[in-house]
């Protein structure tokens, strides 16, 4: 349970989650009340403690720990028509007039200088930050920005247009800039710079809208969480607080596409789609829901945005994400150093203010006074394709999973002799609720090639499509870092129930090539596998007494493949290492051979949690055809 003392459950209001604005206050302000005991002299800078500093430093950390609690901050005392009685604002006051006075170097020691805000700097992180501030001073300024003196105000304003005229990094960091330029055209400071900002910002954006409410996170197909925490957000949001109608409308409606979309992919637990990076943003995932419903443009009843944004919340809350001291973790249910990338710092979690947008809808919204509805994970099992990304969703209402199978989404770059080596969370087959990719070199959910002990990757997804229950792509296979000549793999799965049929064809590969598809990792504190003929199973064990970690569901969970058409053994795959869902994993796979310059592979796959006893898969049969063209 939540080291933050709530208050009790309102289970007639809240049915589902059993929580309603007041939990959402007392939240924001154990977090606050946690985060500002870290901070430095003068509140300037909050250096939380960690186990590394981000690739930016001990100083940028600071900075960042001063602007998203700030953000969070702005949210609950905008939330509440200023009232104020933490004294949050006084002390974001200070620190915005000290830390402005003498900006320095990024890198300085802040031993040398406990103060100062770094500079900022072409790519550097203070744009990032920059544009929490200009947000949180956005929402506040009757209350801080319209009291400071002229003084403090010019040379805040100085800092923050620094954001104006440096280069972001280019995918959604853009956006910081509209952030920024909307906070200064509004308050008279640097208009001109601040205005071409925002036009330059949301032109920008543009490149990447592929349509149906979806954008790629500046790569030709990286779609990930911020499609919503930033894609969506920072555009309406500008767009609400300026009053631009013509905006909102435009960006408005796109964020409705998305929602209608979104809304299926949290699982009945609460929990937000594993998949995509700065996943230790956590509950930032409620942001687009409740911007949607504080501009108008939410397919979602007020009941259904409350029970989907306070699930979520409550489902990371509950599982003490937080430490003994309240704060926040790198990490998924607490720290979880492997799923962390180099960018972030101890301070970088909370990014997480994002989900208390829902502050801002004031106490008598039909957000906060409807009665909670149920998710659409709960209503009914449903398989739709979500054809932006090129995903094909899953889900089953008895036991509350959702599952993405991913067509379409490889986080590559744009010039097409660069390819990567494949990233877990984004080359993967399928993602979904309960389940997280395998840390180390065992990949699952994916099917490779095997040569000299080494495993293909998937490199570069060519998207064939989407249809009413599948998904297809092709790839070219390849190994340390080399294509496989003339060798072309064909994916396509099909989904229904808890049941996904995956076929697979290689072409050109050499006879007697080994080939292996593995299925979803299950984690926790202790696994159980088993292989019986054609399929191999995992099993969540019971929990062991003493377990440090929490159960991913209410029951156990189970991973299963069984061979339909080409493999020829099933096996269970133990990973060194776990997952961000528990310590040890278990991975069914299924391997074969090739036998013909064109070889199909095809099997079941299932990840349930309702049914976890139960034997294998019912038989699947499946015809294989050659085509006469």
């Amino acid at each position: 349970m939540s080291r933050i003392p709530f208050p009790p459950e309102d289970r007639s209001l809240s049915a589902y989650t059993g929580w309603g604005r007041a939990h959402w206050e007392t939240a924001a302000d154990g977090l606050l009340t946690a985060a500002l005991r870290h901070a430095g002299p003068r509140h300037a800078l909050i250096g939380l403690p960690g186990p590394r500093p981000s690739w930016s430093g001990a100083r940028s950390d600071g900075l960042e720990g001063y602007a998203r609690t700030f953000l969070m901050a702005a949210f609950r005392v905008a939330g509440a028509g200023g009232r104020d009685p933490l004294g949050l604002l006084d002390r974001y006051a200070e620190g915005l007039e000290a830390g402005t006075r003498t900006p320095v170097r990024p890198r300085e020691p802040v031993a040398h200088d406990p103060v100062s805000w770094p500079a900022v700097t072409d790519r550097g992180q203070a744009i990032v930050e920059a544009a929490s501030i200009a947000l949180a001073l956005r929402l506040t300024r009757p209350w801080l920005w319209d009291r400071l003196p002229r003084t403090v105000r010019d040379r805040a304003a100085d800092w923050l247009a620094g954001a104006l005229h440096h280069t972001p990094v280019d995918n959604n960091w853009w956006l910081f800039q509209v952030a920024v330029g909307g906070f200064l055209a509004e308050t008279g400071h640097h208009v001109r710079a601040a205005e071409e900002a925002v036009r330059r910002g949301l032109e920008r954006i543009e490149r990447w809208y592929v349509g149906g409410g979806w954008y790629t996170d500046g790569r030709p197909r990286a779609f990930d969480h911020y499609n919503g925490w930033a894609f969506h957000l920072y555009p309406v949001l500008h767009a609400h607080l300026a009053d631009d109608r013509r905006a909102l409308d435009r960006y408005g409606s796109r964020l409705a596409e998305f929602l209608e979309q979104y809304a299926h992919t949290f699982g009945g637990d609460g929990a937000p789609l594993h998949q995509g990076r700065s996943l230790i943003y956590r509950f930032a995932s409620a942001a687009a829901l409740w911007a949607g419903a504080l501009t108008g443009h939410s397919p979602l009843a007020p009941g259904a945005t409350r029970r989907l944004a306070s699930g979520a919340l409550r489902y990371f809350l509950d599982r003490e994400e937080v430490t003994a001291d309240g704060l926040l973790t790198l990490g998924w249910f607490g720290p979880c150093p492997p799923m962390v990338q180099s960018y972030s710092g101890p301070a970088s979690p909370y990014w997480a203010s994002k989900g208390f947008l829902g502050l801002l809808l004031p106490p008598g919204h039909p957000v906060w006074t409807a009665a909670e509805e149920p998710a659409p994970v709960e209503r009914a099992d449903a398989v739709r394709p979500l054809a932006g990304p090129g995903w094909l969703l899953q889900s089953t209402a008895a036991d509350g999973l959702v599952r993405v199978h991913n067509h379409g989404s490889d986080d590559q770059p744009a010039d097409e002799d660069e390819v990567l080596a494949d990233d877990p969370l984004y080359a993967r087959l399928a993602y979904s609720t309960v389940t997280a990719p395998v840390f180390g070199k065992t990949a699952d959910n994916h099917f490779a090639l095997l040569a000299d002990g080494q495993a293909s990757e998937r490199g570069r997804i060519t998207p064939l499509g989407t249809g009413a229950d599948w998904a297809a792509s092709a790839h070219r296979p390849r190994i340390a870092g080399a294509e496989l000549p003339e060798v072309h793999v064909t994916s396509m799965v099909f989904a229904a129930g808890a049941l996904e049929v995956h076929a697979h064809l290689v072409t050109g590969a050499a006879v007697g090539t080994a080939v292996r598809h593995t299925g979803w990792a299950v984690a926790g504190d202790a696994v159980e596998s088993s292989v019986t003929g054609a399929g191999a199973r995992a099993r969540i064990a019971d929990r062991p007494p003493g377990a440090e970690h929490p159960p991913v569901t209410e029951r156990p969970l189970v991973s299963e493949a069984v061979a339909l058409h080409g493999f020829t053994a099933a096996t269970v795959m133990t990973p060194e290492a776990g997952t961000a869902f528990g310590p040890v994993a278990a991975v069914p796979a299924l391997t074969g051979t090739v036998t013909a310059a064109e070889c199909l592979f095809v099997s079941v796959l299932r990840l349930s949690g309702a049914d976890a006893d139960e034997p294998a898969p019912p038989a699947v049969r499946v015809t294989v055809r050659r085509s006469a063209a």
